[in-house]
């Protein structure tokens, strides 16, 4: 490889032979692609001639038209994970993994890397707590000096905002971390995440070539993060490379069946992922390394025409940024062999669909850049699979109220002959004849004889049985491929607790997942018609921890699954018995939806499968280093030297507790006390926090001279003048220090 490439203009450098070629990349695509085409074709016949049997309906056109989408879908997915058991099987040397150019490399890295942590109204305990054992996992790594960290804040929330100075400085104090280890908060966070990224780009970005890009709940190993900074290093051309990372620290059963799913199957799609889409992959918005300056150059975001939800701003950045890299000519790639990798799941269902709200208007917003100018076919496919993850839903549910209306009207029918295939027979049997002439080909012809003659007298229940097989193997061979592999594996099979417990974890996943999917379904068909009907979607805060989600919240949320699930019953039985039974898995998932939804947000239930190993997974049999670091690392923390002490928190804490007083002040720009200030202020004394609106008490804390005028006041005037609240934050001291006052 060149040691010295030159750049022509901003785009990758030339004279870089790229990592794969034009060529290997059209045959696995063309391999990948056309099975996936081939199945569904057939699939699509199949249904077709059955319908013919019936005789057609006239929702017959639509349901055929959706089956071919749909199942089009489930195919693709299908074929991730059988492609990626057959890359599994082949072996680690002969898959294609960019990471093998740092394979033995040694030595200090080269040039300055920085690793980027966006907050919004988080636990900055625990943020912190990350970011310190990612500190610390990247010294013991022995390349610290190759890298900085940024806490990029965009919170909302004036307490938070405090917590997060305190949090920061205290972070510093225990690593020697400052001047290293940087804070910043924008006061209008404008275009949500990727406006905090890109704020960060246009202002310090220049310093470095790549940053790792975090999410608030990521942990990632330092080795391995030194493994993808040297990458980046000795492969110019490679713009992104993203890491699959895996969902660790659930509690509740619906997070830990998660994690145990994504732990199990994912390595599969991932491998299939990146069998086809190879240097032309995707970014996933965190725990991706990138390189800053084509970033800056060439991924800004366009404004969509229109107004939000559909139109204004992106609200998914991230597959619209690999797809603007990729144009350019950058490769993206997935390092699939990345292992320390790590993020945390919504802690229950009614989290996860409110943060799919999000990601359903982000994902539908793509709809407008599918058919962009320039874009590569493979980012193309990323935009319609996210499109698709959640159009999905409202086309499934077309699909089954469709086949309840022909069951409607056919409750009696008379049965078509086997036409269709029939005649393809016919065609086979011409094949046939001419391919005879040759003896040594008989025992062929004889079999298609045997197989023509088979199918032409199947009845049309067999038929749909056969499609119904095909469509539930397309469903279930990832799980099963993937148990298979657990079972069979030593190594896995010890990783997650053994045989019994990995083959009753998949069971219950298939019984929960089976039936908490109708329920998912109502809730983005919901979403959608939402987004049609003009409603956005506000940018709140990911819910990380809650002790389960209430029956109220739960029939709120689920209350138009079971109301359609009901309804739908009474319809699938006056249909007929055999067609409720039919009907039964998605029925019965409705009508389950809201106590499904609690029982597998509780923690309590969660623990209890722990205790079991079920739905174990290997992080929690033996947990990685960098998560110890990152246990130690909360455990650490001082609670008296937070902004989260007991009767002083946040804004009380900036104002009266000496220390946290210091720390705002220190960090905000100086200038001279005006009226306004000193009129709020006197109001804050007097009549406490609560007296003042969000944006005056905001002011207010902006302006050191009058944080610390009240601190000085607090401190020196007589309770009896001041707000209950101030006094109680002073009284707080007294009780730490004497534990029987009162």
């Amino acid at each position: 490889m060149d040691s010295s490439p030159s750049h022509a203009d901003s785009g990758p450098p030339t004279g870089i032979k790229p990592y794969t070629s034009l060529f290997t990349a059209g045959v696995r695509r063309t391999i990948f692609f056309g099975l996936v085409f081939t199945i569904n074709l057939a699939a699509g016949i199949w249904l077709f001639d059955l319908y013919d049997r019936l005789g057609m309906h006239r929702a017959h056109g639509l349901i055929l038209g959706l089956f071919l989408l749909l199942n089009g879908l489930l195919t693709l997915g299908t074929m991730h994970a059988f492609i990626g058991a057959w890359d599994f099987l082949r072996g680690r040397r002969r898959a294609i993994c960019i990471t093998d150019l740092a394979k033995d490399k040694t030595g200090p890295l080269t040039q300055k890397h920085v690793v980027v942590m966006p907050v919004y109204n988080e636990d900055i305990v625990k943020v912190c707590g990350r970011v310190e054992a990612i500190y610390r996992s990247i010294e013991a790594a022995g390349q610290l000096d190759a890298f900085d960290f940024y806490i990029l804040s965009d919170t909302t929330n004036l307490d938070c905002w405090v917590e997060e100075e305190v949090a920061w400085t205290n972070l510093c104090r225990r690593l020697d971390g400052f001047g290293k280890i940087y804070y910043r908060r924008r006061r209008k966070n404008e275009n949500r995440k990727a406006g905090n990224i890109g704020d960060f780009v246009r202002n310090w970005g220049g310093h470095y070539e790549a940053m790792v890009v975090l999410d608030a709940d990521s942990l990632m190993d330092g080795g391995d993060i030194v493994k993808m900074a040297r990458t980046m290093e000795l492969y110019p051309r490679l713009g992104i490379l993203q890491t699959p990372p895996k969902l660790i620290r659930g509690g509740s059963v619906f997070t830990r069946m998660q994690q145990f799913a994504m732990r199990l199957y994912g390595p599969l799609f991932i491998r299939g992922l990146n069998y086809w889409q190879l240097n032309s992959g995707s970014y996933w918005g965190h725990n991706a390394i990138i390189r800053v300056q084509p970033f800056s150059e060439f991924c800004e975001l366009p404004a969509l025409p229109g107004r939000e939800p559909f139109g204004g701003r992106i609200l998914s950045h991230d597959f619209v940024e690999a797809a603007l890299m990729v144009r350019e000519g950058w490769e993206v790639w997935l390092a699939w062999d990345i292992v320390g990798t790590y993020e945390e799941a919504p802690p229950t269902l009614v989290d996860h669909l409110k943060r799919d709200r999000r990601w359903c208007q982000g994902n539908l917003q793509h709809m407008w850049l599918v058919f962009a100018r320039k874009f590569p076919l493979p980012s193309r496919v990323h935009l319609f699979m996210g499109i698709m993850a959640y159009l999905g839903s409202p086309l499934w549910f077309l699909f089954l109220a469709f086949g309840t209306w022909v069951a409607w009207e056919r409750r009696k029918s008379d049965l078509s002959d086997l036409t269709v295939v029939s005649r393809l027979f016919e065609w086979l049997d011409k094949l046939a004849a001419w391919v005879g002439q040759w003896p040594s080909l008989k025992p062929v012809v004889t079999q298609l004889h045997h197989l023509r003659d088979l199918t032409l007298k199947m009845t049309t229940n067999d038929q749909a049985l056969i499609l119904m097989g095909l469509v539930a193997t397309m469903l279930f061979l990832p799980k099963i491929l993937a148990l298979i592999g657990g079972v069979l594996h030593g190594p896995t099979r010890r990783s997650f607790g053994g045989a019994i417990p990995l083959i009753l974890g998949v069971a219950m996943e298939l019984v929960l997942s089976m039936f908490m999917a109708p329920a998912i379904m109502i809730a983005h068909t919901f979403m959608i018609l939402g987004m049609v009907m003009g409603a956005s979607v506000s940018w709140g805060n990911q819910t990380r921890e809650t002790d389960g989600t209430g029956w109220g919240e739960a029939v709120a949320v689920h209350g138009p699954a079971f109301i359609a699930g009901v309804l739908w019953t009474a319809l699938a039985l006056w249909i007929g018995p055999s067609f409720a039974l039919w009907m039964s898995p998605i029925l019965l998932g409705m009508l389950l939806s809201i106590p499904l939804s609690v029982f597998t947000s509780r923690v309590r239930y969660g623990q209890a499968l722990k205790k079991r190993k079920l739905f174990s997974i290997p992080e929690e049999i033996n947990q990685p280093e960098i998560m110890t670091l990152a246990d130690n690392a909360q455990a650490a923390v001082d609670a008296a030297l937070t902004a989260r002490a007991a009767g002083r928190e946040g804004v009380i804490a900036a104002v009266v507790d000496p220390y946290v007083n210091g720390v705002h002040v220190s960090l905000l720009d100086a200038s001279d006390p005006d009226e306004d200030h000193s009129e709020l202020a006197e109001k804050m004394l007097k009549e406490g926090p609560g007296a003042l609106k969000k944006d005056e008490l905001a002011n207010i804390l902006y302006h050191g001279p009058s944080v610390l005028a009240m601190h000085r006041a607090v401190w020196s005037r007589p309770f009896d003048t001041l707000h209950s609240s101030w006094g109680k934050a002073v009284e707080s001291y007294r009780i730490r220090t004497e534990p029987d006052a009162v």
